[in-house]
């Protein structure tokens, strides 16, 4: 079984590889043994619904091929395995139509076994007729078809005409039997590659999934002698020579032959080589496995006893091969049955019984065309070369043991090719008791197991080897010579320097290309000395790391601000041209660039523009009132500070006219009593001492009471003045303007007006006869005040 893993050490897949099935135990078990295990799960783990639809009772003794292990099972456990399978196979992925056509094969296997021939003259027949259509209806064929390939088998002549031959009991038999164990061997390969279809690792690719490691877990067999030994503890005893023999070339003969190539000082140890019993085996045109295919393709009665006498005439004369004729004393071989192998493990008598038919492993093309032809899909696809025609000339198969031999070879090529570890395992006792301690059981397996030469090996040589680079890769951080890289000539002499500094110089050697250390302590005093300075490393690499990483962030900062500045060096540039372009010419604009539309400007030179937006303004006003009379800037700038108090309140204040202020002694405003009040005005500032007169107006008083009465309102730096228009303008009320503390007006069309003052008595008036008559002047009231204030409050500041 191959296991995949990643890079990280993950499970991938894997596949699994099958060799030389038991199938000869589907027939007949050794004392003491059973049939596979299947059969009795399905027999006494199945619920009855499925044994019902199989035509299968509960009583495995009902059967021919579970009958002798019969008794050897437990019930409970039986059921406990097979629902395990059952999980175990929908898990994998098995649908449940292939699970179903599992069941009908095993099944079929067994009904086939029950299977009985008698001769009814020169005609054989189905003895249990009854049989014949549950075998039809679990491989989903025709009765007529499947009882036709029981009895008879079908013979292509030379001259392409196709005969019908009909079978011998003796005949029959065989063929019943070979086509159970051919069943059984199929399905089971079918098994294994049905589950290899889903475990296998699927578009792999290096470059992307990085390194794919491979380890293979292989069971190997174990060496069978039993009383009665064929055809099948030939081949596994055969098996079991091949993996000892890769065994001790892998072991043993490479070990010694390293520390030869090496220059190590060495001992030679002499131990056993099989190969001349690999040879006895397998070597072409003389081995018993080129014998016995040679025995099986010669043409007329060739017998087991024939192919007896032509081993011991060829075979005669080795070291490791006798039968009873060529060792007439050894009365526990059988004359014309029994030969004997020296196995490294031992000496097994084989029967030659049965060894031609087994390595034939006839099976009638009838049974695989009828199966090919099945409408179960599962057992076509177990039987693809059913689809060939009787006449079709196909090369001859190859034998069982020849086909047994290839795998092998392949599969010791494929061990040799990697780095294997083993597991030997120790049978205690044959008794299968945790109890028991057969010493001379043990000591025999340890003998031919080739342990005791391992351990001699082992223990005179050196328990590590690595080549230098790799061992100063692993090791070198636990020397200051070595560290981070040595200066030395060759990395010997690095690695030497490195033992001698912790005092290892006594329990290693030293190759031509590899370190060789003889005690596990000088390693796990290494390991531990690396374990302890990994972390202080990994910190340092950390640190590095960091530090690189930070250095290239700040080279990427840098370099990002660097761009910035730039850039923001351009927009900003790019900016002030759009402004000195748009405004170059506005000193020759009629408004002085007051149509001009400002850009939108860079984050960065908001709030510049904001400024320069109002020197702009400034600078655009100043223009403005350089061109402005001396004579009007009065009149400037009490609308300046109308518009500062009432924009946004008032809607209509009288920016856009021209302002008189001093009203009442305008002829047009107040024909018949201008003069009066001319003449009233210079009595009061000669009394007074006035400078100036801010306002005059004709009001409508509003008392108390809600009285109204026409007066005449007059404002002059100094006083407000309450007049009577009808007495020459006599001043009914004086008001000085520093008792005035404040002005409300309406945001209407009214020209209604309140004085406040500090004494809260407050003088309410509403400006009238004006001419013209919609003429609202409380704005130019508001400015005028308002204007009054500010530059006295600047004077008392200055």
């Amino acid at each position: 079984m191959d296991i995949n893993f990643d890079f990280k050490g993950d499970p991938t897949g894997g596949h699994i590889n099958n060799y030389l099935l038991e199938k000869s135990r589907i027939l007949k078990q050794q004392p003491g043994e059973r049939n596979f295990h299947t059969f009795y799960q399905l027999l006494l783990g199945a619920s009855d619904a499925l044994l019902e639809s199989l035509h299968l009772s509960r009583d495995p003794a009902a059967y021919r091929f579970t009958r002798e292990g019969a008794n050897n099972h437990s019930s409970g456990s039986e059921k406990s395995s097979h629902r395990a399978v059952a999980d175990a196979m929908t898990v994998i992925g098995f649908t449940s139509e292939e699970i179903d056509s599992v069941y009908k094969i095993l099944a079929a296997i067994l009904h086939l076994g029950n299977v009985c021939f008698v001769a009814m003259g020169d005609d054989v027949e189905v003895e249990n007729a009854e049989l014949v259509p549950y075998l039809a209806e679990l491989t989903s064929t025709e009765p007529e078809s499947l009882l036709n390939t029981l009895l008879y088998r079908t013979v292509a002549t030379g001259g392409g005409e196709v005969i019908q031959k009909g079978h011998s009991v003796n005949e029959a038999n065989y063929a019943r039997d070979a086509c159970a164990k051919a069943f059984y061997e199929r399905l089971f390969c079918w098994i294994v590659a049905r589950i290899n279809t889903v475990i296998e690792v699927k578009n792999y690719d290096a470059r992307i999934h990085g390194k794919n490691t491979v380890i293979g877990v292989l069971d190997i067999y174990g060496f069978e002698i039993f009383d009665n030994n064929s055809f099948e503890q030939f081949c596994i005893n055969y098996c079991n020579e091949k993996l000892q023999q890769l065994f001790i070339e892998l072991i043993l003969q490479q070990e010694q032959e390293e520390y030869q190539r090496e220059g190590i000082e060495w001992q030679h140890i002499e131990y056993f080589n099989n190969q001349i019993i690999v040879d006895l085996v397998e070597e072409p045109h003389k081995g018993i496995i080129a014998v016995l295919d040679e025995a099986c393709l010669t043409g007329g009665k060739v017998t087991d006893t024939l192919f007896l006498e032509s081993m011991n005439a060829r075979l005669g004369k080795h070291p490791h091969y006798t039968s009873r004729k060529l060792n007439p004393a050894d009365k526990s071989m059988d004359f014309g049955r029994d030969f004997r192998i020296k196995h490294y493990a031992g000496d097994v008598t084989y029967s030659v019984e049965g060894f031609l038919d087994k390595n034939k492993d006839t099976l009638f093309q009838d049974f695989k065309r009828l199966m090919y032809n099945s409408a179960d899909p599962v057992l076509q696809d177990m039987w693809p070369e059913g689809q060939q025609s009787i006449t079709e000339v196909t090369k001859r198969p190859l034998t069982a043991a020849t086909l047994f031999k290839n795998s092998i070879v392949a599969l010791v090529e494929n061990l040799a090719s990697k780095e294997p570890y083993y597991v030997r395992c120790i049978k205690p006792n044959d008794q299968k008791s945790p109890l028991l301690f057969d010493a001379e059981r043990c000591r025999h397996q340890v003998s031919y197991l080739g342990l005791l030469e391992n351990v001699r090996v082992r223990r005179a040589g050196f328990a590590y080897r690595q080549p230098y680079d790799r061992f100063l890769l692993r090791y070198k951080m636990t020397c200051e010579y070595t560290w981070p890289n040595h200066l030395m000539a060759t990395d010997r002499e690095a690695t030497q320097a490195l033992m001698e500094q912790h005092g290892f110089q006594e329990d290693v050697a030293y190759g031509h290309t590899k370190i060789f250390i003889r005690t596990p302590q000088t390693l796990f005093t290494l390991e531990q000395e690396r374990a302890q300075l990994i972390p202080i490393i990994v910190l340092l690499l950390q640190k590095a790391w960091r530090g690189a990483l930070a250095r290239k962030r700040c080279r990427y900062l840098r370099a990002t601000y660097t761009i910035m500045s730039y850039y923001k060096r351009h927009k900003v540039k790019s900016h002030l041209l759009e402004l000195v372009e748009r405004f170059q010419a506005v000193r020759s604009m009629a408004d002085y660039g007051k149509g001009v539309e400002w850009p939108e400007p860079p984050a960065v030179l908001a709030q510049f523009q904001e400024n320069s937006k109002l020197i702009f303004r400034r600078w655009r006003a100043r223009q403005i009132v350089k061109n402005i009379p001396p004579s009007d800037m009065d009149q400037i700038k009490a609308k300046v500070a109308a518009l500062d108090v009432l924009q946004g309140l008032r809607k209509d204040w009288g920016c856009s006219r021209s302002w008189g202020r001093n009203y009442l002694v305008s002829v047009v405003e107040n024909p018949t009593m201008a003069d009066q009040f001319a003449k009233r005005v210079s009595a009061l500032k000669e009394k007074v001492h006035f400078r100036s007169v801010l306002f005059s107006c004709h009001v409508r008083k509003i008392n108390r009471c809600n009285k109204s009465t026409d007066r005449a309102i007059l404002i002059t730096d100094q006083h407000l003045y309450k007049l009577e228009p009808r007495k020459q303008y006599k001043v009914m009320k004086s008001i000085p303007l520093s008792m005035v503390t404040g002005m409300s007006v309406t945001s209407g069309v009214d020209q209604l007006v309140v004085f406040h003052t500090q004494n809260h008595d407050g003088l309410v008036v509403c400006l009238h006869k004006m001419k013209p008559e919609n003429d609202g002047r409380v704005g130019e009231l508001v400015g005028v005040m308002v204007d009054h204030f500010r530059r006295w409050v600047a004077f008392k500041a200055k």
